[in-house]
C-alpha cells in the first residue's frame, strides 16, 4: 500500500493533469454571423464528470456555460469548472478550485481568466486579462501584477479551448493546432484524431472520437513523463461532448468519466 506522502504526490499530479486536459483542442475561426446558430451548446448547459486514480474514486468535476454577460461593450460567454476530492482524497491532498473563463461570443478568443485555487496547502486567486491591443496577456496573483506575455490576434485559456473544439466537426485523421495561453506561457498545441469507437461511461453508451495531443508542448506532469499518454473522447454527433478522459503518467493512471448531463442544446 502506498504511503501517505507518495499518494498526495499522486494525487497533486492528478490535479494539475485535470486542470490541463481541456489543453488538447482545435483552432478554427468562426465568424461572428455565424456565432449562435452553429454553437452545438447552450446556457445552462451542465456536464459532471466521476475522477478516479487507478481504481480509486477521487472526487468530481463540473464543467457548465453559466451566462452571456457584456465586457467592455462587447457580448461574452461565462463558461466555469469546478474540482473538488472525496472524504477520501481529502486526508492525503484536499481539493477545492474554480475557474472561470469569460470568452468572446464566436469562441475566438479569451478575455479575462480567473482561478480560485485551494490545494492541499496551497490557497491563491489569479486573474489573467487577454490584452489584444497591446497584444499581451497579463497575469496577476492575489491583486498585483506577475507577469506578462506576448499573444497573437486570437489565443485561448485552458477552459475555453474544451468548448472552442466543440465548435467544429471532428473528423478521423485530422491535426489541428490550437494557440493556448495560461498567461505565463504562450504555446501551440497539436491535436490528432483518432478512431470512432463505442465508450461507455456513467453516464450512458456513446460514439465517440479519440483525440490526442502532441506531449512535447504539455507542462507538468506530462513533461516529467516521457511515455505518457493523454487522451479525450468526444461525442460523435452535432453537440461533441467531452465523454471521457484518460491519462497514463509517471505516478499512474488518471482518468474523468462523464457521469450526468443537463441543459443540453
Amino acid at each position: 500500500m502506498a504511503t501517505k506522502p507518495r499518494r498526495s504526490a499522486a494525487l497533486f499530479m492528478m490535479v494539475k493533469f485535470f486542470f490541463l486536459l481541456f489543453s488538447f483542442i482545435s483552432f478554427v475561426q468562426y465568424s461572428l454571423a455565424d456565432k449562435n446558430s452553429t454553437l452545438p451548446f447552450q446556457v445552462g448547459e451542465r456536464l459532471e464528470y466521476d475522477l478516479s486514480w487507478g481504481f480509486f474514486p477521487v472526487g468530481s468535476a463540473i464543467m457548465q456555460v453559466e451566462s452571456l454577460t457584456e465586457v467592455e461593450g462587447e457580448l461574452c460567454y461565462l463558461v466555469k469548472f469546478s474540482v473538488r476530492t472525496n472524504s477520501f482524497a481529502d486526508r492525503f491532498y484536499k481539493v477545492r478550485t474554480s475557474i472561470e473563463s469569460t470568452v468572446s461570443s464566436d469562441f475566438s478568443r479569451s478575455i479575462i481568466y480567473r482561478k480560485s485555487q485551494e490545494e492541499g496547502s496551497t490557497k491563491r486567486k489569479i486573474v489573467v486579462r487577454y490584452d489584444y491591443g497591446q497584444k499581451k496577456a497579463v497575469y496577476s496573483e492575489g491583486g498585483k501584477v506577475q507577469s506578462t506575455v506576448a499573444i497573437p490576434n486570437k489565443v485561448l485559456d485552458p477552459l475555453s479551448i474544451a468548448y472552442f473544439f466543440r465548435t467544429d466537426d471532428i473528423q478521423s485523421g485530422q491535426q489541428k493546432t490550437l494557440p493556448t495561453c495560461d498567461g505565463k506561457r504562450f504555446r501551440e498545441i497539436i491535436v490528432r484524431a483518432g478512431k470512432k469507437e463505442k465508450i461507455s461511461v456513467p453516464a450512458g453508451k456513446f460514439y465517440a472520437i479519440e483525440t490526442r495531443p502532441e506531449m512535447q508542448n504539455l507542462r507538468g506532469v506530462f513533461k516529467k513523463s516521457p511515455d505518457g499518454i493523454l487522451r479525450v473522447w468526444y461525442s460523435a454527433d452535432s453537440r461533441r461532448i467531452p465523454v471521457k478522459i484518460s491519462s497514463k503518467v509517471i505516478v499512474g493512471s488518471f482518468n474523468a468519466n462523464l457521469r450526468k448531463t443537463s441543459g443540453l442544446k
